[in-house]
């Protein structure tokens, strides 16, 4: 159960880093702002992809 929590927190970490890249490349014109959201956007899809794999390789106690 508590890996469903962690799979969902992932995914959500992935859909908000999705929604800040898109806000960087077509809302944004400040350069300092575009970096500043660009590098969040960037640490939520790392950290995102780092709790995707530990939920993939990690087997289940049944």
């Amino acid at each position: 159960m508590d890996k469903m929590w962690i799979s969902f927190g992932s995914m959500g970490c992935m859909f908000m880093a999705m929604l800040l890249m898109f806000f960087v490349k077509n809302k944004f014109s400040n350069r300092i702002l575009k970096f500043i959201f660009g590098l969040i956007a960037y640490i939520l899809l790392f950290i995102g992809f780092i709790t995707m794999v530990y939920i993939i390789f990690n087997p289940t106690k049944a």
